[in-house]
């Protein structure tokens, strides 16, 4: 089934050379429209900015523009393929910021050798943007990456595979717990793989009432502990993976991913492409009723059906062709939707938790069983409550320039999403895209 989705995402690339197009929003009935739009009226708009630059984000399409910026060191589960070939997935992304969340997004794989550069060229390019939305860039390079951007850009700044994978995860946990009867606080959670995606998940988890203690990390030469023989190296190198190597794993379980998974509640894989990273007989070893989240794309660590035979109550991957599907893309569109809206200056944990908390309610209101626990992509009146929820919380926190209160955020971002989607179903049913 992988290989016939490969195929035929090859053919359709092909096909319509490429996923998106700038598309005009304003009227043009003669040329005396381009008066306006352009010369001599523009004149005035620029003036105007001049003086005041923040009314960039009022009179130009900038309030509502985010770059998807990558090197491309680290694309899905290919690895460092370079800028050039992470194009196509910039530019998904960007298919789905603008579907459901009417995010206006542009794909902008950047050529740089050193975080030095990178840090460069996002600054520059911050006076064209409203938002920076990081994507696909090797650890630990991107938690500096996203650190030192947050400090230094005024406006919102998000790294996907930390921020948005945590959240989804987080999501879909919610849920998982309340179907099985145990709490955050008490179970016990063994994190896959520790990059970007689980360093982040960490964080989450512990912000929202897990136990660091009850946390176990495992990354490619083992479980993390203070005592393991790189972690000197680790702590010059790789502070947000020391960091975590030394508050976690109360028991100081050593060895690898089955003694991680050893009598454990939660296993949140985030690691490499499957089948076989996790094996069956380790899942029998997990406490009854355990929950598996295999995320690793395109392939999981294992296959939903074998986790199930193996005794896994919940079962979730990051794919869209089985049953729950946690991926970063449900948070995404919603969060920046929401940022934006508010004109945020950043992403913080808060509307994070805000996040999560309004997408388990969304599927639990649907009613969650084993095989949905968290809502579907095509479910997109879950981003509306999601961004309204992100709004609120920024707004609570002082960190929005505009305030909104949830219901006064879920009318805005209704009418702006509402319209994204009824815009590309009026583009389809006209065959203008056919």
């Amino acid at each position: 089934m992988t290989e016939k989705w490969y195929q035929l995402s090859v053919e359709i690339h092909k096909k319509y050379g490429g996923k998106i197009s700038v598309f005009p929003k304003v009227p043009v009935r003669s040329m005396e429209d381009f008066a306006i739009y352009y010369t001599p009226g523009i004149a005035e708009v620029s003036r105007r900015i001049h003086k005041n630059p923040e009314l960039a984000f009022e009179l130009t399409s900038r309030w509502n523009l985010i770059g998807v910026v990558t090197d491309g060191t680290r694309v899905l589960g290919l690895g460092n393929i370079g800028p050039e070939a992470a194009y196509p997935v910039m530019e998904g992304k960007a298919l789905i910021f603008k579907y459901l969340g009417g995010v206006d997004a542009i794909p902008i794989p950047i050529g740089v050798k050193t975080p030095e550069e990178f840090i460069f060229v996002a600054k520059a390019l911050e006076p064209a943007l409203g938002g920076v939305n990081l994507e696909d860039i090797e650890s630990p390079k991107c938690f500096h990456l996203l650190e030192k951007l947050r400090e230094e850009l005024k406006i919102p700044v998000w790294h996907d595979d930390q921020q948005g994978t945590a959240t989804a995860t987080l999501a879909g946990l919610i849920n998982a717990l309340k179907l099985v009867g145990k709490k955050i606080s008490d179970v016990t959670i063994a994190l896959i793989g520790a990059g970007a995606s689980n360093i982040y998940t960490a964080r989450v988890l512990i912000k929202y009432g897990a136990k660091p203690g009850n946390l176990i990390l495992v990354d490619s030469k083992g479980i993390l502990h203070p005592e393991r023989d790189d972690i000197d190296k680790m702590m010059v190198e790789n502070p947000w993976k020391y960091k975590y190597a030394i508050e976690t794993n109360a028991e100081r379980r050593k060895g690898g991913i089955q003694e991680a998974m050893k009598g454990i509640d939660v296993v949140i894989a985030a690691s490499r492409p499957g089948p076989g990273v996790i094996k069956k007989e380790w899942v029998t070893e997990m406490n009854k009723d355990a929950i598996v989240f295999a995320l690793a794309n395109p392939v999981p660590e294992i296959w939903p059906w074998e986790a199930k035979e193996a005794g896994a109550k919940i079962v979730a991957t990051g794919r869209s062709d089985f049953p729950n599907q946690v991926n970063n893309s449900l948070i995404f569109p919603a969060v920046f939707r929401g940022a934006l809206d508010v004109r945020a200056t950043t992403i913080t944990d808060e509307m994070l938790l805000a996040a999560a908390e309004e997408v388990a309610k969304f599927a639990e209101e649907k009613g969650i069983h084993e095989e949905y626990i968290i809502p579907r992509m095509t479910e997109w009146e879950v981003y509306i409550r999601e961004a309204a929820a992100v709004a609120a919380a920024a707004s609570a926190q002082g960190v929005a320039r505009i305030p909104r209160s949830y219901k006064e955020e879920l009318e805005v971002a209704r009418s702006i999403i509402e319209k994204s989607i009824k815009t590309l179903e009026l583009l389809m049913r006209e065959k203008i895209i056919e």
